[in-house]
C-alpha cells in the first residue's frame, strides 16, 4: 500500500482549528469580501460603462454593446440576435474593391477578335485549298491575348427571339459591306439603327420560306423524319433561321472571309452558327449526325481534290439523309450567262458532281429547277458491291470515323455499321425515331452497347436528372426561368445532351460542346437524339465571334481540365464569348468554385455561390454569375 495522504479534510480543518487569531482572521476576511461586493453594486448604478465586448470576445457582434448601453439608459432592449457570425457568406455580392478587373480590357480594335481564326495570323498559312482560313490558334503565352475583349461602344441587347431573326441592332455589328455587296440578294439592309434580313439568299432572292417550301415539295420537311441540318457557306444563316419554324436545327458555318460578318449576323440573330470551312481538315462534327446538308452557291469545287469535300460531306450525313445543291452548276442551261462561264465548263462541272455522287452510291432523287437533291443509301450492301466498278473512293480502313478535331480529311468512303443478314432495306447504325420522339428515345448508339460505360438506364437516369437540375437552375435564375430573356446558350460539357433536352420547350437553342478531353465521345448521341454540337478543346478559343451567347453551361469544366491549362485563360474566353449582362452557371466541386469565385469577381462579374439541387450537404456546388455592362469607350470624334 501507498503512504497515506497527510493533507488535512477540507471539510474538518475549522473543527481542529479554534483558537483566537484564527476567528480573528476569519473575520477580517468577511468583512472585506463584504465591502467589496456593496462597492461593486454603487459603481453599476452610476455611470460607468464596462470594456466592448468585441475587445474581449472578437466573435461577438456591436449588437452587444447596443444592449448594455441601452440598459444603462432605462430603455427597453432591443431583441438578442443569436445568428452565427464567424461563417463565410456566400450570397452576399462583393464590395467595390473586389470587383476592381483584375484584367485589364483590350482595346476598342479587338471588339471582334476570334482568336483562332485572325485574319492578320491567318496570312502565315499556305492558301492552297484555304488552309489559311482554318483554325490556327495562338501558341503559348507570347501570342495569348491576356484581357477582355470589348463590346463596341453603344451596344445594345440583342432583339428578342423571333424578332431578332428579322433585325440586328448597328451598333452590335457595325459593318455595312453586306448591305452594299448584296442589295440585289435581300441578305441584309440598313435601315436606321438597325439592320433588317428579309429571308433572302443568293438563289432565293425571293425569300428563305419561299425556298424552303420548294425543297418541302421534293421532300418531306414536316413529317419529323429530317431534325439535323448542316448548311455550309451559309452567309446570314438565313435558310437555317426559318427551318426553325419547321422543328429543324441547323448547324451554319462559313469561314472569315471577304463577306464581313456574315457569322456574326446569324448569331446576332438568335440562328446557330459557327465559323468554319471546307479545306484540308475534317469539319468537328462525328459521323451519321445530320438527317440533311445544304449548298445554295457557298462556291465550295465539290468535284476537286478528288471529290474530297463530298465525301466529308458523305461522312457527317446519316444513312438516308439528302444533300441539296442549288447554284452552280444546277440548271447551268438557264443561269450560264449570268454566271459569266461557258456552258462546257459548266456542264462538265454537273457530270463530274453526278459521277461522284454515284461512286458515294448516292442516289439522285429529284431536280428541278435551280434545286437538286440526291440521298444517301440506308446502308452499304449493295456499294460494297459495285466497289469492282467504282474503284475509287475506297472504304476506309482504320480510321474512327468520329474524329474530327484538327483530324485531315482522307479522299475514303467512311463505312457504315454493318446491317444483319445484308438486309437491304435496315438502317445501318439503326433507324432513329421521329421528332420529337428522337430527344428521348434510346439513341443507337446507347442501344447497341458501343460507348463504354454507357447503357440505356444509365441514358434515362440522366435525362430525369436534368429536368430537375434545370428547374432548379430556373428558380435561381430568374432570367432562364423569363421565356425570351436568353436565346443562344452553350454547354461547355454536355455528355449525353441533357441540359439542352431539359430546354427543348422553351424558346433557345442550345450549341452542345463535346470536349475532346472527355472519357467518352458522345456527340453522336447528341446528334441522334435530333440536338446540334460540335468538338472542342477548352484549352484553346472556340471558332466564334466575342457576345455570341446569353448563357454558358458549365459542368465541371474546371475539374476537366486541371493541371491542362490554365483556369484564368478557360474564363477569358468564357468573358470573350460571353453578351454582356449574360449569365454564367458554374457546376463544380465547392473548392474549384471558390477559385473561380475569386477570380471572375476580378473580371466585373456579380456571383453568388448557391447549394446544390439536393441542399447543403453535397460538396458540388453552384456558382452563378452575370457580367456587368460595359463597352470600349466612346470614340474620340464623339466625345
Amino acid at each position: 500500500m501507498g503512504k497515506a495522504c497527510s493533507c488535512p479534510n477540507p471539510l474538518t480543518y475549522f473543527a481542529t482549528r479554534t483558537n483566537k487569531p484564527t476567528l480573528l482572521y476569519l473575520i477580517a476576511t468577511s468583512f472585506l469580501c463584504t465591502l467589496s461586493y456593496l462597492a461593486a453594486l454603487w459603481r453599476r448604478s452610476g455611470d460607468f460603462s464596462p470594456a466592448s465586448p468585441s475587445t474581449i470576445f472578437p466573435c461577438t457582434t456591436p449588437i452587444s454593446v447596443s444592449v448594455a448601453a441601452a440598459a444603462a439608459a432605462d430603455d427597453p432592449a432591443p431583441p438578442l440576435d443569436f445568428s452565427a457570425r464567424h461563417t463565410w457568406d456566400f450570397h452576399a455580392p462583393p464590395s467595390a474593391a473586389d470587383r476592381r478587373p483584375r484584367f485589364p480590357s483590350c482595346g476598342a480594335n479587338f471588339s471582334e477578335y476570334t482568336p483562332c481564326e485572325d485574319v492578320a495570323r491567318s496570312l502565315r498559312f499556305e492558301r492552297e485549298r484555304l488552309v489559311y482560313r482554318e483554325r490556327h490558334c495562338p501558341e503559348g503565352d507570347g501570342e495569348r491575348l491576356r484581357c477582355r475583349v470589348p463590346a463596341p461602344y453603344g451596344y445594345r441587347r440583342p432583339f428578342r427571339w423571333p424578332e431578332s431573326r428579322g433585325a440586328a441592332w448597328f451598333a452590335n455589328v457595325p459593318h455595312k459591306e453586306l448591305t452594299v455587296e448584296k442589295k440585289n440578294q435581300n441578305w441584309v439592309k440598313f435601315r436606321g439603327d438597325r439592320f433588317v434580313f428579309p429571308g433572302g439568299g443568293t438563289m432565293f432572292p425571293n425569300g428563305a420560306d419561299k425556298y424552303i417550301e420548294d425543297i418541302g415539295r421534293m421532300i418531306n420537311l414536316r413529317d419529323g423524319s429530317i431534325r439535323t441540318a448542316l448548311d455550309t457557306g451559309c452567309g446570314v444563316a438565313s435558310w437555317g433561321a426559318y427551318l426553325l419554324s419547321r422543328n429543324i436545327l441547323a448547324m451554319s458555318f462559313a469561314p472569315r472571309d471577304t463577306h464581313e460578318a456574315q457569322v456574326q449576323f446569324a448569331l446576332e440573330r438568335g440562328v446557330p452558327a459557327l465559323i468554319g470551312v471546307l479545306a484540308s481538315n475534317k469539319i468537328p462534327y462525328p459521323s451519321r449526325a445530320f438527317d440533311m446538308a445544304h449548298c445554295s452557291r457557298c462556291l465550295i469545287p465539290w468535284s476537286q481534290y478528288n471529290g474530297l469535300y463530298l465525301i466529308e460531306i458523305d461522312r457527317v450525313l446519316r444513312p438516308g439523309g439528302y444533300w441539296i445543291l442549288s447554284g452552280p452548276p444546277i440548271n447551268w442551261e438557264r443561269h450560264w450567262k449570268g454566271w459569266g462561264r461557258t456552258t462546257e465548263d459548266l456542264k462538265a462541272e454537273q457530270n463530274s458532281i453526278e459521277t461522284l455522287a454515284r461512286s458515294l452510291c448516292w442516289k439522285k432523287l429529284k431536280q428541278k429547277q435551280d434545286i437538286a437533291i440526291w440521298q444517301k443509301p440506308t446502308n452499304h450492301v449493295h456499294c460494297k458491291i459495285n466497289r469492282k466498278v467504282f474503284k475509287f473512293p475506297h472504304f476506309c480502313q482504320s480510321q474512327n470515323p468520329d474524329m474530327a478535331w484538327y483530324t485531315k480529311m482522307e479522299a475514303c468512303l467512311t463505312l457504315l455499321p454493318d446491317v444483319p443478314d445484308n438486309y437491304i432495306k435496315a438502317v445501318a447504325g439503326g433507324e432513329l425515331a421521329r421528332w420529337p420522339e428522337r430527344l428521348i428515345s434510346v439513341p443507337p448508339r446507347i442501344s447497341s452497347g458501343s460507348l463504354e460505360g454507357i447503357t440505356e438506364d444509365t441514358y434515362i437516369e440522366n435525362t430525369a436528372l436534368w429536368k430537375t437540375r434545370v428547374s432548379h437552375y430556373k428558380s435561381l435564375d430568374n432570367q432562364l426561368a423569363e421565356p425570351g430573356r436568353y436565346r443562344n446558350l452553350l454547354d461547355m460539357n454536355s455528355y449525353l445532351g441533357g441540359f439542352a433536352a431539359a430546354l427543348v420547350d422553351d424558346p433557345v437553342w442550345v450549341m452542345n460542346v463535346v470536349p475532346v478531353e472527355a472519357r467518352v465521345n458522345t456527340l453522336g448521341v447528341i446528334y441522334e437524339r435530333g440536338l446540334i454540337g460540335t468538338y472542342q478543346s477548352w484549352c484553346e478559343a472556340m471558332s466564334t465571334y466575342p457576345r455570341t451567347y446569353d448563357l454558358i453551361h458549365a459542368d465541371s469544366v474546371f475539374t476537366l481540365y486541371r493541371d491542362r491549362c490554365e483556369m484564368e485563360d478557360i474564363l477569358l474566353e468564357m468573358d470573350r464569348i460571353l453578351r454582356p449582362e449574360g449569365s454564367i452557371i458554374f457546376r463544380d466541386d465547392v473548392d474549384v468554385l471558390v477559385k473561380i469565385k475569386d477570380a471572375i469577381d476580378g473580371m466585373q462579374y456579380d456571383s453568388r455561390i448557391m447549394d446544390h439541387e439536393n441542399g447543403p450537404l453535397e460538396r458540388e456546388k453552384i456558382l452563378l454569375a452575370v457580367k456587368q455592362y460595359w463597352t470600349s469607350p466612346a470614340p474620340e470624334s464623339d466625345q
